[in-house]
């Protein structure tokens, strides 16, 4: 007996996406992650059998037929061939997340619109003192990659688009990733090489900022204390291992520039590059570069 083909790579050549897509979605259920087929544009295959007739309180499955969205989705394999069958143009599929038994958490790392989100990622590492475990990542389309991670049964992880910082976007309970093999508009998904098998658990630290409360109106900080984010910046370019130390220059003076302290953190910046390795010069150009794509 052959052993099974790894996660989100089929065995034998599809006949076509739709084929395809089903097989991935059979091998994501067999190891516990709920599915439901995806249209070409990420979104639920099945229509709404109440579209037209919204139910109130709205209707999540209750009803037993199909259309319900991430509700409908199932690792009961009888099932998921169902709702294939029932949309014959879906090309993709859909794991649902915070479910049993993975309680899966997505962390979409977009690179789209001067985001960066894997460096972003990085740097609320730092600042909260939370390692980036080694875990299942699938490369999108776009170029951003999505992180997959296992939670505890509650507190629930609430789905957000860009709360933590610009270019990471949290899928948790009520949302769903695309899973790797799923064919879209813009290409297929696809697991990164050498990525691991099973989603590491989130870090506490991060699951802290996870699920915490939306943040509080912005109050002033006391006169003479430094402005933390600006500290934490300059930290994160100090602590630049070789290879990112400027893509973490730029990155950081982006976000100096956002927040109006472009001007001020300079010379701070150019002082924390230069501690890694990088000369004045080449700091103040990334700088530089920082400042006119944040003015233009």
């Amino acid at each position: 007996m052959r052993p099974a083909p790894p996660f989100g790579l089929p065995s034998s050549p599809p006949e076509d996406a739709h084929t395809a897509a089903l097989g991935h979605a059979l091998l994501a259920a067999a190891r516990g992650y709920p599915v439901m087929p995806l249209t070409r544009s990420k979104l639920p295959a099945i229509r709404s059998p109440h579209r037209g007739h919204p139910e109130v309180p709205p209707c999540r499955g209750e009803c037993g037929r199909l259309g319900h969205g991430v509700h409908d989705a199932s690792t009961d394999p009888l099932t998921v061939r169902r709702m294939f069958a029932a949309a014959p143009w879906a090309i993709g599929y859909g794991l649902a997340c915070g479910l049993p038994p993975h309680h899966l958490i997505g962390i979409d790392l977009d690179t789209k619109n001067g985001a960066d989100g894997l460096t972003a990622l990085r740097f609320l590492a730092e600042q909260h003192g939370f390692p980036i475990p080694p875990t299942v990542t699938v490369l999108t389309p776009s170029g951003g990659r999505h992180l997959w991670l296992t939670g505890p049964p509650s507190p629930p992880v609430p789905n957000s688009v860009g709360r933590l910082a610009p270019g990471i976007d949290i899928r948790g309970a009520g949302g769903y990733l695309v899973g790797p093999g799923s064919l879209t508009a813009h290409g297929r998904y696809a697991l990164a090489p050498g990525s691991p098998q099973h989603p590491a658990p989130a870090p506490s630290a991060l699951l802290t900022l996870l699920t915490a409360p939306p943040p509080a109106a912005h109050r002033e900080p006391r006169a003479g204390a430094p402005p933390q984010p600006a500290a934490a910046l300059v930290r994160f370019v100090r602590a630049s291992p070789p290879g990112q130390r400027n893509a973490r220059l730029f990155w950081a003076a982006c976000r100096a520039y956002d927040s109006g302290l472009g001007q001020e953190l300079t010379a701070r910046l150019t002082e924390a590059a230069r501690h890694t390795g990088l000369s004045a010069q080449e700091a103040r150009a990334t700088i530089t570069s920082a400042a006119r794509r944040r003015q233009g």
